[in-house]
């Protein structure tokens, strides 16, 4: 199926992760902080991004705006996946260039619902 990079900080929420995903059908990469999930994403081109928002050194934030403003990189979808839940953090995240915006924890049926929903466009 798909080629998703998670990038995340945190060894049980990747474990979590890959493990849905791959249950699904999809090869999943990690990425423990920003800047290997910037340096992944440039070096594997995955098709999709999960992206956590709080980790040490650059945030999830600033990881997809680099990534939504580079040209090589600029047409993977992210998913923001996070424990923040402002309405004013979403509409960042958009900003930034996320394609969506999870709550953690979040539900299997609504993360791989979106995941569908991005890949199919």
């Amino acid at each position: 199926m798909a080629r998703i990079l998670i990038v995340d900080d945190s060894p049980t929420e990747i474990f979590a992760f890959k493990r849905m995903l791959e249950d699904a059908g999809h090869e999943a990469t990690t990425a423990a902080n920003g800047e290997e999930g910037v340096e992944k994403a440039k070096r594997e081109k995955p098709d999709l991004i999960l992206m956590d928002v709080v980790m040490p050194g650059m945030n999830g934030f600033q990881a997809t705006r680099r990534l939504s403003r580079d040209p090589e990189t600029s047409k993977i979808p992210i998913i923001m996946v996070t424990t923040k839940d402002q309405e004013t953090d979403r509409i960042w995240a958009m900003r930034q260039g996320a394609s969506d915006y999870v709550t953690k924890p979040a539900s299997e049926a609504e993360l791989m619902g979106k995941i569908r929903g991005l890949l199919a466009e």
